[in-house]
Order: structure tokens, then sequence, then C-alpha cells
């Protein structure tokens, strides 16, 4: 039957070619006029004026999986609000172009894909998307520019959050947040390191710049393009009057989120608010080492004080709480800048994790630090940078570790088929029981100072990764 192989590509138009009468078919010309239908709407909305912005789709056919579907993409620096169907490149699902528009007269500049076609690429195989939207919309920049030295974008309690794929009214939106650069192209490392660190967002932001966003099929890209947009700017609204979107209760912005800038302005946006949301909490629930935090009237020093007095609580208490392992990020960047800190693994870990890498296994890390954490420590590691070997980084934000829709949340992120593929390694007990009944594969992990595990536990247990 792999004669017949041959014969389906060239009629389907998948893998590195395609047959011109595919290319001239019409599932690949809906696709060329809807991406230009796309540009004039967008432009009327602001997210592609001045030769800014694009728009990428995979090709229509059900007959072909997604994955290998050919791609649509806008040009570059062309009038987005005149592009015609011709206009646009067509690509195979590795990138490679098949057909390119024809030249046109001056003034017209000669035609040239997109400079975000690498970044589209990464969302294209790294989240398996069927469309991409990259809008330069005014609130997507100045959202970025509220707090410059934050890493994320978050709100909470917000009707159009729902637009959002894998989100509710009740949670909170994370969107990361990556540094402009000169080119287009210089981005690639930055945004992919984001989608992949970021399992559950479905845009990245870049800082003075806009967003890139990604769905299913434009149709889900669009609409959660929209919802961003509406978002972003309902936070610069509220910034306006002083309100804070980061919590739910949306009061005025508080003396610590204030104070953020004096304190540190690296350290990731809601961070403090976040804290200060867990001591009001603490206060009313009489837990030991809260203290308030007193109003600006009462002076820096005494504020600075007050959040230092919380937070060694909460340290000592050891309390899993995301906010705590964002600033416990913050501070080991700045060890591991400095070379004073150094990520400490077991001799085991590196040899198992490179030759999982070369077999093809895709490893991940779910710890209660922060993924900024996760990233310092295996970068910096006494056996070298084993970042290379690591496909991407799970916190808190995802869920507590210890609750089995957290592990739910992974496997729906890593969009695997059955939860079953996915094996779990951990040395807490009340981690494996959470992974299992998520429908995990689970080992323990037998290190010295584990707690010791109940009799007749049921699961399989390992002293050294060499055993896997």
């Amino acid at each position: 039957m792999s004669c017949g192989g041959c014969a389906c590509e060239a009629a389907t138009g998948t893998g590195a070619t395609a047959s011109e009468a595919y290319l001239q078919g019409e599932p690949v010309r809906e696709a060329r006029e809807l991406v230009a239908e796309l540009c004039r709407h967008f432009y009327a909305q602001g997210w592609v004026t001045g030769t800014g912005g694009s728009i990428t789709v995979k090709v229509n056919d059900p007959a072909v999986p997604l994955a290998d579907r050919l791609i649509v993409m806008s040009p570059s620096g062309v009038q987005k609000e005149r592009m015609v169907a011709e206009d646009m490149y067509v690509m195979a699902a590795d990138g490679k172009v098949l057909s390119a528009p024809a030249a046109k007269p001056w003034p017209n500049k000669p035609p040239k894909c997109t400079d975000c076609a690498p970044l589209f690429m990464k969302a294209y195989l790294m989240r398996g998307a069927g469309a991409v939207i990259h809008s330069h919309g005014m609130e997507t920049c100045i959202a970025t520019m509220l707090n410059p030295g934050a890493k994320e974008f978050r709100m909470t309690h917000m009707e159009m959050i729902k637009g959002i794929k894998g989100h509710g009214y009740r949670d909170e939106l994370v969107i990361p947040i990556v540094e402009n650069t000169p080119y287009e192209y210089e981005l690639t490392d930055s945004l992919s390191e984001a989608i992949a660190a970021y399992p559950k967002a479905t845009a990245v932001l870049v800082r003075n710049h806009g967003i890139y966003v990604w769905g299913d099929s434009w149709i889900n890209a669009k609409t959660q393009a929209e919802c961003y947009h509406y978002l972003l700017d309902a936070c610069i609204k509220l910034y306006q009057l002083g309100i804070d979107w980061t919590t739910p209760e949306h009061g005025p912005i508080n003396s610590a989120k204030r104070l953020r800038s004096i304190l540190s302005p690296e350290i990731p946006n809601g961070c403090h608010s976040a804290e200060t949301s867990k001591i009001e909490g603490d206060l009313r629930n009489g837990v030991p080492g809260a203290v308030p935090v007193p109003p600006d009237e009462t002076g820096k020093e005494e504020v600075i004080n007050s959040l230092v007095a919380n937070v060694e609580s909460m340290i000592k208490a050891d309390r899993k709480i995301t906010s705590l392992k964002q600033l416990q990020g913050h501070i080991w960047r700045t060890g591991f800048e400095k070379k004073e800190l150094q990520g400490v693994v077991f001799e085991d870990v590196p040899v198992a994790l490179k030759n999982w890498h070369a077999n093809g296994i895709k490893v991940y890390i779910y710890s209660s630090g922060s993924r900024e954490a996760q990233r310092l420590l295996f970068g910096n590691t006494t056996y070298g940078d084993l970042r290379k070997f690591l496909c991407g980084y799970f916190d808190t934000t995802t869920g507590n570790k210890r609750e089995t829709k957290s592990y739910f949340e992974i496997s729906q992120s890593l969009g695997v088929d059955s939860p079953s593929q996915i094996l779990f390694i951990t040395d807490v007990f009340q981690e494996a029981v959470a992974a299992k009944n998520a429908g995990y594969d689970v080992i323990i992990s037998i290190r010295p100072g584990n707690a010791p595990l109940p009799d007749n536990h049921g699961f399989r247990t390992i002293k050294s990764f060499s055993e896997i």
C-alpha cells in the first residue's frame, strides 16, 4: 500500500510538496481569501495598521490531519486593508514556501513573507495550532508598560476571561511577557521558551510591541484575540481608576502594589497583590505570624517591614503559595546571576535525562517552585545546563500538586490521547495518589530525607532514575 501514500500526498497537499492542482484548489483559495478578509477586519480594529501585525491559518481540509495541512500566511510590509487572496504565501506544514505572490509595480514593495513566520511556526509545531494572529493593538503595548519589570500579565474575575480556552470566570488568566527586540525573528527563542513554560497559555505578550494569539481554528484564535484585547483594555482603564484587576474583589490598588516598583521592579506582576490578599485571609483566620500591612501614610519602611514579616512567617510554615514561589524565583535569579547559588541534583539524574532525550522521550518538570526557579535550578547545576533535555515546566499556577485536577490540566496541556501515557515520578505520597487518580502511571522515588510511605501504598518505588 506504500505506493498509494504518494498519490494521496499529491492529491491532498500534505508533506513538503503539493500538486499545482491542489494549490489552485478550493480549500487553499478559501484560506487565502479568509486571511485577506481577516486582515481587513483587524485593520478596522486598529490591530494591523501601518503594515504591522500579521495573520496565518491552516488550510481547512478535513481529509488531511491538522498537523499536516498547508499553511497560508500574509506578506510583510503590505497595507493589510488592501490585500487580496493572491498576495498570500502558501507553505507546507514544515514551513517550506510552496507558492509566493507575484511582484507588483512600483510603489509596491517586492513580495516578502511575513517576518512573523518563524514565530508562527513555533505555535503550529509546539501547540498544534490551526491559526495564529499577531496584533499591534494599542492596548497590547500599554498593558505591558504598567509594570516594566513584570514577566507576566495577570487578571481574574472578569467575564471575558471565559472566552480564553481552559479558563472560567473565577480562574486567574496568566499571559507571559517577553522583551521586544529590534527584529521580529529575534523573538523566536523567547517566544518558544514562553510557549514551553506556560502550557496553559494561548497567547504571549511582547513588551512595547504587541501580542501573539493562537487557537485550534481561525474562529477560536479570533475569539480569543478579541477577548484578550478587551481584557487588556479593561486593565488599562482599571489602572487609570486605581482599581486592582489582579484580585477577585477588584478593590483599590493596595499599598503593596503601589510599592512594587520601589521594592523591586523585577518581581512578577501580581506577586505583591496576591501576597497581600493571602495576608488579609490569614488575619481573618487568625493564622500565627500574620500582621496587617499598614497604609501608605505610615511610611514606606513600615509597609516593607510588615511585608517581610509576613513572608518570613509563610516561609517558616512552608506554605505552598504561588506568590511565594514567584518571589523565590526572583531571589534565586539574583543568586545564580551572582554565582552565589548552584543547583544540586542526584548523580543519576543527568544521565537519565540525557538518555530519555536521546530516545525521543519528552520530559517536563512539575514543581511547587516557580517556573523561573525551575529553569534557574536546571540551568545552573553542578553537572552543567540540563535545560536542553527538558521540554517544559509546570508550577502551582497549574494547580496544587496534591489535587487530581492539576494533573488532569497538565494532561490536557500536553495533548496526550490518554493520561496513562504520562509517567509521573515523585517523592511525595499524596502527589502520587493525586496523579494516579488522574490516570497517570506513577513511580515513587525513594531519596534521602523522604517522608516515610504508608504500609501497602501500592506504588512501584525506585532509588535511582537508572531503574526506569
